[in-house]
């Protein structure tokens, strides 16, 4: 595959979908996770996350930057691409491999909190108690880029018998069964697979739920 970012129709920019940056070379360190594309670097020591995150600094150029977000931690670097770019993606993996760090491509996940809702007039409340910034009509996400996602899910009527608030965990594609599978040993359940693999719906042993969920079918 070559390296095209995004494809402009209409004077838009349309951001590439989630299958084609996977079917590219050179990406296999990278998992799209909903609108973004994460790896994780296991650097071991905060000098080498910190030679690695020098590097993306020099390798990012013009509005790169702007779509480059990075979680250093004494044990690894975290990155994350909120814009598919296949180009910068690989010259990140390349840059840590100079610097002989690898990657661990099941270790990235995003999580959102989502609300079951009757109206989106509440957004506002959460909006102000959270101190997010509002994304489309929906969907909350803070600014520092620290904390997890806040969205609604619309419903039709009030449902009394069970949680209206569920976590929403993308997870790596090829990584889906194996944390299904794990959180059904805990003590878990299968609400649903109506729209595997795009989500599944799972509860713990009192009810409360959770999805899990990937990119395949999003597109």
């Amino acid at each position: 595959m070559g390296t095209v970012v995004d494809v402009r129709f209409a004077g838009m920019t349309v951001q590439i979908t989630a299958g084609r940056f996977h079917a590219a070379d050179g990406v296999e360190d990278w998992r799209c996770l909903y609108h973004l594309v994460s790896a994780y670097f296991p650097t071991g020591s905060l000098s080498a996350g910190i030679a690695l995150v020098d590097e993306m600094g020099r390798l990012a150029v013009g509005n790169e930057r702007e779509h480059l977000n990075v979680d250093l931690r004494h044990a690894g670097v975290t990155v994350s691409l909120s814009r598919r770019d296949i180009s910068l993606a690989r010259r990140i993996s390349a840059a840590a491999r100079a610097l002989g760090i690898p990657a661990d491509p099941t270790a990235v996940q995003l999580i959102n909190i989502t609300l079951d809702a009757l109206s989106t007039d509440v957004l506002s409340f959460w909006q102000a108690l959270l101190g997010y910034q509002l994304i489309g009509d929906d969907y909350l996400a803070d600014p520092a880029r620290r904390g997890p996602g806040f969205g609604l899910q619309s419903m039709e009527a009030a449902r009394p018998h069970r949680n209206r608030v569920h976590l929403d965990i993308a997870v790596p594609h090829d990584q889906a069964e194996d944390r299904i599978a794990a959180a059904l040993a805990a003590g878990g359940r299968v609400i649903s697979d109506a729209h595997a693999p795009m989500w599944w719906v799972l509860a713990d042993a009192e009810g409360n739920e959770a999805c899990i969920a990937t990119w395949v079918g999003r597109e």
